[in-house]
């Protein structure tokens, strides 16, 4: 039976916003307790759901104050990127999808961020032993594109101004906002001046429910919304453009790239000047009559896709949900399409991505064929799709390692929001490792993304470290159509990991016929049998690793096939969010991970 309830949702500061933005019941739809560990929250008209509670209750305010979900989902990321600081923030990198219901069209929003012209292979060999700095310093960052994404969604097809989606996350910046005890704790981290300076001032050591005020960076964002100010004669467009162009062209840019010469960084005003994140095609495929998007350029995204062609041609729900046949056959398409990742996936402004082929169901049923399902596979198999697209082979090499300890996980954020006019967006904002660079830029409040260390110093690979280009990111989301009509919005941190939870997501609701919510909080697995994209793109080979949820009896034929298993936490293996939208009854339902503390809501 459906219940309604209150979900509470208190915040610690007065938001800046409309007097309709005040508080109100909202509905949350109960399938029983015992089946999830939070409620499957539901509504009619609009849904938020990210990774934290505060960032959430500024998306979905923002809706409530008329705005739409443009409005709302910058609103939302620019809180999330305050308290969840060390995960993604204003220096941080992003992929997005987003359908437009005034269009009838889906977007693809490109806003990973590029190496700066000094960046070289032969930089790097001279200067830095042939090594790429990993998760620290100013040399292991890219060109933020966040800003840029959030003009993009604003000046496109938002309503509202920078200063009033800005309003909330300016509020709690200055009036500061409740912090756990491990808040900004890493040694690394603090060994930066600047770092210390604004996250530990006189040796503090945070404990639970102390106040952190980031007023820096309340300026940062303040000075965003005088240069709109100062445009507003010329438009709406033109004062959005301002705003931007401060960040990107004005003296805040011109302060990052002299922090960054003179502490070694090699960012100049030129890398800022001329970035521009971009709207792309998404690709796609049909799995049982979804079709499922992804972000075609410096993601793994796709890599998704090449998965679900594999499997389309299993009958996983004779299975059954994590049954050993199950969990075994995913995990070695999963393989595979890693595989073809890593050889073929990269920024398609400076690479050539065979997608014809890559997405073939002929090439998916060829693949499928090397899945033997009683033995796990060891090794990397590329394949071959140019075959089958007529295409001359491309003649690419993999950087791989079965040295070294390259992490597959990483710290990145997730928010996504749909509004009545079922405008749905996908926002994957990240940092990549924790603080990014480790570095604050000096009295701008936030630190740099540290995705430079994805890049290859092997020169042919995909992912190829050069001037400009982008890196191939982890970050991607999925956005799944359905008629021609919004479905699902799906996401979550996680690294490399990104792809095999958004899958688990989707498949757990075609196949298995779960809501959102349980879909997220289902057992998972996951695999490291494939080049970590940090460097030194470390692979685990054989590696299986579940969460202890999954029956012993699964785990020991998973054992049997040759997996080498680990069996993690209970709920450790995901951090998702997602909303669906039903067209049929034409409601929302959105769920959140109680791994992670996310939150949901809808009205």
């Amino acid at each position: 039976m459906f219940h309604r309830t209150v979900l509470l949702l208190c915040v610690s500061m007065a938001l800046v916003l409309p007097a309709a933005a005040q508080e109100y019941e909202r509905v949350v739809v109960n399938r029983g307790s015992d089946r999830t560990r939070i409620p499957l929250v539901g509504g009619v008209s609009h849904a938020v759901t990210s990774m934290a509670p505060l960032a959430t209750m500024a998306g979905e305010r923002m809706l409530a104050a008329g705005g739409n979900a443009f409005d709302a989902i910058v609103a939302g990321q620019a809180v999330l990127g305050l308290v969840r600081p060390d995960s993604n923030g204003i220096g941080g990198d992003a992929t997005l999808l987003v359908y437009s219901a005034k269009d009838g069209k889906a977007w693809s929003i490109n806003a990973e961020g590029t190496a700066p012209a000094l960046a070289t292979i032969e930089w790097y060999e001279k200067n830095h032993d042939g090594k790429l700095p990993v998760n620290d310093t100013l040399l292991a960052g890219t060109v933020p594109g966040v800003i840029d994404a959030w003009y993009l969604l604003l000046s496109r097809w938002g309503t509202m101004s920078f200063e009033q989606v800005l309003a909330p996350a300016i509020a709690l910046a200055e009036g500061g906002f409740p912090v756990p005890a491990n808040f900004a704790s890493s040694k690394q981290f603090l060994a930066h001046p600047t770092s210390a300076r604004l996250y530990a001032p006189g040796g503090r050591k945070w404990q639970d429910g102390d106040i952190f005020q980031n007023r820096d960076l309340a300026r940062t964002l303040r000075r965003l919304v005088e240069a709109e100010k100062s445009a507003a004669a010329h438009g709406r467009q033109a004062a959005l453009k301002a705003a931007r162009d401060r960040f990107y062209k004005g003296d805040i840019a011109r302060e990052m790239a002299e922090f960054s010469e003179k502490n070694g960084g090699l960012f100049r005003y030129e890398d800022f000047a001329t970035y521009t994140a971009k709207v792309e095609e998404p690709v796609s495929t049909n799995y049982r009559g979804y079709d499922v998007l992804k972000n075609p350029s410096a993601s793994q995204g796709p890599a998704e896709l090449f998965a679900l062609n594999i499997l389309e041609g299993f009958d996983l729900k004779a299975m059954g949900h994590n049954s050993a046949d199950y969990i075994h056959v995913s995990a070695e398409a999963v393989k595979l399409a890693m595989a073809d990742r890593d050889k073929y996936l990269g920024d398609m402004d400076a690479i050539e991505i065979p997608y014809k082929g890559l997405l073939s169901k002929d090439y998916a049923a060829a693949r499928r064929q090397l899945i033997d399902k009683q033995h796990a596979s060891s090794e990397l198999r590329p394949g071959e799709p140019e075959k089958f697209q007529n295409s001359p082979p491309l003649e690419r090499p993999i950087d791989v390692s079965v040295s070294g300890d390259a992490d597959h996980e990483g710290d990145t954020s997730y928010i996504a929001a749909v509004d009545r006019e079922r405008n749905a967006i996908s926002f994957t904002p990240s940092l990549h490792s924790g603080f990014g660079t480790k570095v604050i830029l000096g009295t701008l409040g936030f630190s740099l993304n540290c995705r430079g260390d994805y890049f290859s110093l092997k020169r042919g690979t995909a992912n190829a470290l050069a001037p400009g280009r982008r890196p191939r990111s982890t970050l991607q989301g999925t956005l799944v159509m359905k008629d021609g009509k919004p479905f699902l919005v799906t996401g979550s941190p996680g690294g490399d990991d990104q792809c095999l939870r958004t899958m688990q997501t989707f498949l757990n609701m075609v196949e298995f016929g779960m809501n959102i919510q349980q879909a997220i909080e289902a057992p998972r697995w996951a695999t490291r049998a494939f080049p970590a994209s940090p460097f030194p793109h470390t692979m685990y080979p054989a590696d299986l690793q579940v969460e202890d949820r999954v029956s012993k009896e699964v785990r020991d034929g998973l054992v049997r096939r040759g997996h080498k298993l680990w069996v993690r936490p209970g709920w450790s293996l995901n951090l998702s969010a997602g909303i669906v939208i039903d067209a049929v009854r034409d409601a929302l339902s959105a769920g959140a991970d109680p791994r992670a503390g996310a939150q949901a809501a809808a009205w």
